[in-house]
Parts: C-alpha cells; structure tokens; sequence
C-alpha cells in the first residue's frame, strides 16, 4: 500500500476543501491595493502618483486613466532599462535578482523582464495551489511517490552584473523548495546543461532508472524528447518505460494541436493539466477536470485588464491604441476574445502581455488562451485569431486521419492577390488540393470574417506539408530549440520569405 502517497492525497484533499470558495473579483481589488500602495515610493509610483490614485473614489477608474498602457519596448526603454544600471526603487521596490529571458515567438532578441523576490514567492504559491487542485481530479495515491519530469530551459543561469538571467521556466526550476527536490527530474547536474539535445540525450540514457509519475513543459518539446525516449530503448510506448506516468502539465500554448500527436506516444490515456506560466508570471492553472479552461490565479499579486479583442484596438504591431477601453473582472463577458493586461509584483504596469483569451466561466474566473495579438491575421478583414487557426487544423487531423503538431501561415501577396500561405507538419501523405478545399471550408463556416475577406480581396489558401522536424530545425538554427520556445503561427511576409527559403534547402 503506498502508504506515504495516501498520506500526501489526504493532506492534500484536506487542503483543499479548508481553502473554501473563492471571491475573484474582491481579490482583485485587494491585489490592486497592495499593488499600488508597495509601489508607491517607487519612481514609476511616484511619476504617476499611486498615493492619489489610492485616495480616488474609484482606485481602478483613477489607475487607467493615469497610467498608460505598456508593451515591453515602451516599459523597457522608459524604466525597466534603468535596473540594469544596479538603480534601484524604479517600478517595484528594490532591484531585483532575475530577469527571465524572453525573446517570445516573435522578437529578434531577448527581453529582460525582472522578476522579483516577491514574484518568485507568488510562482512557488501557484504552483502549491495547482498541486492542491490536484484532489479534484481521480489520480491514484501511489502517483504522490512518484518522479516529476520538468522539461524547461536551463537552470545554470547566466550572471549579468548583480543578478542572473534565464528563462521563466530555469528561474523556477532553480528556486524549487527543498522538500520538491527528491520527486523533482531530471535533477540538478542534468537540468545545468544548456544544449537542448544533449540534456535530453542524458535524459535518454537516466531514463529507465526514473519512476516518472508526471511530465511538465511545452507540449512540442515534451513530444520530440518522449520520441527520443521511445527511440532510444526501442519501445512502443512511453508507458512501457514509465508504466506509472498518470499526469501531463501542459503550458505556453493550446494543447488541442498536439492532442492527437501526443496520444499516440502513450500506452494509455493519462490526465492533462493545462498552465499559464509566462514570463511576467504565473497566471492560470486548470483546477477541475470538467473543463480544460484554466482558472486565473486572482490573490497572487498579479491584477489583471481586459482590452476587448476587435481590429480598431490593434495597431499593425499588435500593441493597443491608446484609446484601446480596458475592463476588470467584474466586468467581462463570456464568449468575448480580450487582450490580457497585467500589472504585477515584479514591476509590471498595465502591461500588455501579448496575449487574447476569453473567459469560459465569469464566476470561477476561468479562461481559455485564443491567441497573440501579433498572431491575428486581419489582412484584407479575415480576423483570424490563433483558436480558430488551431480549430481548423484539428478539423483537417479528423477528417484525414492524420496529425499535424506544429504549423505557420501568412497573409501572401501573389500577382493575383492575397491567400493565406499555410506549411502543415505533418507525415501522412495527403492530397493537397483536397487539403486546402477541406481548410478553406472550415474557416468559412467558423469565421464569418473569413468569409466575407474571402468573397472579397482574399483569393484563397494555398498549403504544403512538410515534415513536423522541418519547424523543430528552424528553431533550432535559430538557438530557439527547448525551454519556452514556441513555433510562430503566423508570420509576416519577410521572415515567412526566410522559412521558405529554410524549407526549400532542408
């Protein structure tokens, strides 16, 4: 009997249930309050006056209407660059000890998001919130005694003057609490190693001496290192390998499109727990089983905006026009694409994560990610966002029984006009004219917009399938192999130029 494992799920379930219901839009404003009251001395608090924001009437009203909003060059430049100079007290109070790393999916170089002690304790307090949520889902006792495999990026972080850099998922592997450290894989000597392809070839070779219970990362990289796995001990499935592998936390980006892919490593069907951990931190966990929506992380000194998703918002970069109206929680609508703003704990201020979800559930707080601002594809009026891509790819995957885990497109200009330039990943040998009449249809009958660009301006789509390894290899020539790093879903003419060009010649 696994009696420790009993122990944990007990504590665990017991846990839970004294946490009660939660009240999301009072703990926003709580989040607020303390958000703008530690700032206050602070040069950003002090430009913007946070002490007569705090007097309002209306605190929220009086923040958005004194503080702009920001994306990372405009936060960066203005504030943020000034850390770097060991300046301390400039948007939280301090200077702080990290910054994560991010070059996303659509910058050419890396951004420098700080993250502060106390954003550090909000990411260890999620992540004791996720693992409580766990009593809601039917997972076996002895799954609490087992190994947790973290596929992220490296945790021998680089040291930059006074402080480290790495990415989000290094920063947090490298601060787990002590007692995390015996259930936590790959461990320290193999998580230290900076080459992608190197720690997994280590995680091959360690492989058969874990009991791994659970798998957490981004789904395309978590696949290509089960593969590996596969390959390396000549088996069928993962499960013949890790017959205790129960729970698989996914995060960064929708699971649906590698659902299919996904499946097919496995022995058995096992639990998948959707994450929202950025950079800026973490900011919604699935917690029951009913659903795969996520529910925000509400009292954890992050306060979160909602910009209504519509194209007279969005400039052609993908930030926000200033006369863009933001909302709070009490005030969201189901069914509703938005952009996410966040102001945090680590010195973030209404903060344009560059992120749309929409709320599934107003009064649990849960949402769905649909895409990124700079992914929605609104040439000649198609407003495509990310989810419907990701709808229409899933309805080619049924209807030819195939899989396609990754996927990019662009707006293309040809002589006739504009269509849709689709490259699918995928191994199964499809017509392709039967593909793209097949694609054409589903997003006609599921974007109206779509429909009218392509009675329009829009002549059509045009798709080619190529090798799902093809997307892994571009990442990689480009040192954006592993860790958080996602495929771009859509690109604009010149890099799609550059990716056509790396197809041609691979």
């Amino acid at each position: 009997m696994p009696v420790i494992g009993s122990l944990i799920k007990g504590i665990i379930n017991v846990a839970d249930n004294v946490t009660g219901d939660s009240n999301p839009v009072q703990e926003q404003e709580e989040v607020l309050a303390s958000l703008l009251n530690k700032a206050a001395d602070t040069d950003f608090g002090k430009h913007y006056n946070f002490e007569k924001i705090l007097d309002a009437k209306n605190s929220y009203e009086a923040y958005k209407n004194k503080v702009p909003y920001f994306d990372y060059n405009t936060i960066n430049e203005a504030w943020w660059s000034k850390l770097h100079d060991n300046e301390h007290d400039i948007t939280w109070p301090g200077n702080p000890n990290y910054f994560a790393l991010s070059s996303g999916t659509t910058g050419k170089t890396s951004k420098r998001i700080p993250v502060t002690e106390d954003m550090i304790k909000a990411i260890k307090s999620a992540g004791i919130k996720q693992v409580l949520a766990l009593s809601n889902f039917d997972i076996p006792a002895d799954f609490f005694e087992k190994g947790i495999l973290m596929l992220g990026s490296s945790t021998d972080l680089l040291e930059n003057n006074d402080h480290l850099e790495g990415e989000i998922s290094g920063i947090s592997a490298s601060n787990i609490p002590s007692w995390f450290r015996g259930y936590y894989k790959p461990g320290k000597e193999i998580a230290e190693i900076d080459d992608w392809d190197k720690r997994v070839k280590k995680i091959v070779a360690e492989a058969p001496n874990w009991d791994i219970g659970a798998l957490s990362g981004i789904p395309s990289w978590i696949e290509l290192m089960l593969k590996e796995v596969i390959k390396g001990h000549n088996l069928n499935h993962i499960h013949e390998i890790w017959p205790n592998l129960e729970v698989y936390t996914s995060g960064g980006v929708a699971f649906g499109p590698y659902e299919k892919s996904f499946n097919a490593l496995m022995g058995r069907p096992i639990t998948v727990i959707d994450t929202y951990l950025a950079s800026e931190g973490f900011i919604a966990f699935q917690n029951r089983p009913e659903t795969d929506a996520m529910k925000l992380v509400t009292d954890n000194g992050i306060f979160f905006e909602f910009v209504p998703f519509k194209a007279e918002y969005i400039n052609e970069n993908g930030s926000l026009t200033p006369d863009a109206p933001a909302i709070m929680l009490s005030e969201v609508e189901e069914e509703q694409d938005y952009v996410l703003i966040i102001s945090t704990v680590s010195g973030a201020w209404r903060y344009m994560i560059g992120d749309t979800i929409e709320f599934t559930d107003v009064s649990k707080a849960e949402i769905r990610i649909t895409g990124r601002t700079k992914f929605f594809l609104n040439t000649v009026g198609s407003q495509l966002s990310v989810n419907k891509m990701d709808d229409a790819v899933q309805h080619i995957e049924q209807e030819f029984n195939c899989t396609i885990p990754e996927y990019t497109l662009c707006a293309k200009k040809y002589e006739d006009g504009f269509y849709h330039t689709w490259y699918l990943g995928s191994t199964t040998k499809m017509d392709e004219a039967a593909v793209v009449k097949a694609l054409d249809k589903s997003l006609k009958d599921a974007n109206k917009n779509y429909k009218v660009a392509r009675s329009k301006a829009l002549q059509g789509v045009k798709v080619n399938l190529i090798n799902p390894e093809v997307f892994y290899a571009w990442n990689d020539e480009r040192k954006k192999k592993g860790g958080q790093v996602k495929m771009e879903r859509v690109m604009g003419e010149e890099k799609f130029s550059e990716f056509e060009d790396f197809v041609a010649n691979w």
